[in-house]
């Protein structure tokens, strides 16, 4: 074990999840949101040794009701460790146009890496789930190409600002497509995802995480 690991493992590391109803969980135990899988996945791993991570987010958030929602939060003064990111679905919900929603997006991760005491590299966002698939979409008769359209290009917008910005982007949208509208995948409400799905998403974010130097 290297002197970064023996430090990271020994000291309490802190994690901040910003997002919407996928990231509080709408619908599922505390423990199955991905925030929850992926602190005890990376202590887990022995080489990291994680505090419960804090969440500020809510079900129905846009991206500027995630900033009003962060202001009304008491934040830890010395910044986070780790700090991701997932926002967007309730501003394509909403119909609010892309243009809108990168200068949202873009002023709420400098926030984010703000939080992280400027590390680009600490910082995680993930993409923006497809919810037409759902079978809550079906049943309301949605448009599912409409929504897919909107949501590839707000997560093209996303991509290119994280790209700009050094910060790594977690792809889970097309493999959300593919599984979203089975009944395993779904809870009660028949929209949001199961704890088998942010499983999924924590793998795919668990392989950066771990690669950070805390």
């Amino acid at each position: 074990m290297t002197d970064s690991e023996f430090s990271a493992k020994e000291k309490k590391l802190t994690y901040l999840a910003l997002g919407d109803s996928y990231t509080i969980g709408e619908g599922v135990d505390e423990q199955e949101r991905y925030p929850n899988q992926l602190v005890e996945k990376l202590n887990k791993s022995g080489k990291f040794t994680f505090e419960a991570p804090q969440i500020i987010a809510k079900t129905g958030w846009t991206v500027d009701e995630l900033e009003v929602g962060i202001n009304a939060s008491q934040t830890n003064s010395e910044g986070y460790d780790l700090v991701t990111l997932l926002i967007g679905v309730n501003n394509q919900y909403r119909g609010r146009p892309v243009a809108e929603f990168e200068k949202e997006f873009e002023a709420m991760l400098k926030r984010a890496i703000a939080f992280a005491r400027g590390k680009n590299d600490h910082v995680i966002v993930i993409s923006i789930p497809d919810w037409g698939v759902t079978p809550f979409a079906k049943d309301r008769g949605s448009d599912q190409e409409k929504v897919a359209g909107e949501i590839d290009a707000y997560n093209i917008a996303e991509a290119v600002i994280c790209s700009e910005y050094g910060v790594e982007f977690v792809e889970i949208t097309e493999d959300y497509r593919q599984i979203g509208a089975k009944p395993e995948m779904v809870v009660e409400d028949q929209l949001h995802p199961s704890g088998l799905v942010y499983a999924r998403w924590t793998e795919k974010i668990f392989k950066i995480a771990n690669q950070i130097q805390f």
